[in-house]
């Protein structure tokens, strides 16, 4: 789970940003002093920073200047989050290290989209490295999916969108994610599908990983959404 802090000190926003990005997956922290964004960096580096221009004490632009000078935090992805919209200032957000800059006011989709595009911008390794729960092996570079069974290498055939969900749920183990969330962090932007295609998608998922006896490695908690667990003991019974 990516862990964003929104450096924002209009109440208002920042709680509704903060519930949007927890449903779409994100674990949040607000800030609402550049001297408060500053303690929760050094705490914990969040995975990518939301920031607004005008802040109590030091401004944003000055907060994000600040974080690119230095070794720990020059690689943090920052969006900055501003009612300033014209040409000049974009320039001058993107000049002192922003990575991309949104304008107020601003949807929902577009900032996920937006936050998304960054993150896989910073860390395209991440998304690429092969990742193992289990004895099950995916590989994102030769989009195998692999389980050694007696000895021999077994592969497992799904489809892009199976590849694309299981991937997800590999990369984050033993957490539940909602239908909502799913949606939204594999279908990305196709917003018009409905939640129920999720289980669609599952099923699926779980008929292709039979074969391998991997199929009970995705739970289903009840009410709540679905969750890839490690523990191969606790899948089988």
């Amino acid at each position: 789970m990516s862990r964003v802090l929104v450096v924002e000190d209009e109440s208002a926003i920042a709680e509704l940003v903060s519930i949007n990005l927890r449903h779409a997956g994100y674990d949040v922290v607000i800030a609402a002093t550049a001297e408060r964004a500053q303690l929760e960096v050094d705490r914990e580096l969040p995975d990518l920073v939301l920031l607004d221009w005008m802040l109590p004490g030091a401004s944003g632009l000055q907060l994000a200047r600040r974080w690119r000078g230095e070794a720990r935090t020059r690689e943090l992805p920052i969006i900055m989050l501003t009612a300033r919209n014209e040409e000049a200032d974009r320039v001058g957000g993107l000049d002192a290290g922003a990575d991309d800059y949104l304008t107020k006011p601003f949807s929902t989709k577009e900032l996920l989209a937006r936050m998304r595009a960054v993150l896989r911008r910073k860390a395209p390794e991440a998304l690429d490295s092969a990742v193992e729960v289990a004895g099950l092996r995916l590989d994102p570079t030769t989009r195998r999916i692999t389980r050694l069974i007696d000895g021999q290498s077994r592969e497992v055939k799904v489809g892009p969108t199976e590849f694309r969900l299981l991937h997800f749920l590999m990369t984050h183990p033993e957490r539940v994610h909602s239908r909502a969330q799913l949606l939204d962090r594999v279908w990305g932007d196709h917003v018009f599908i409905e939640e129920r295609t999720v289980d669609v998608h599952v099923k699926r998922l779980r008929e292709a990983l039979g074969p391998v006896h991997c199929a009970a490695l995705i739970e289903t908690v009840r009410g709540a959404g679905y969750r890839m667990t490690q523990t191969p003991a606790a899948a089988a019974a």
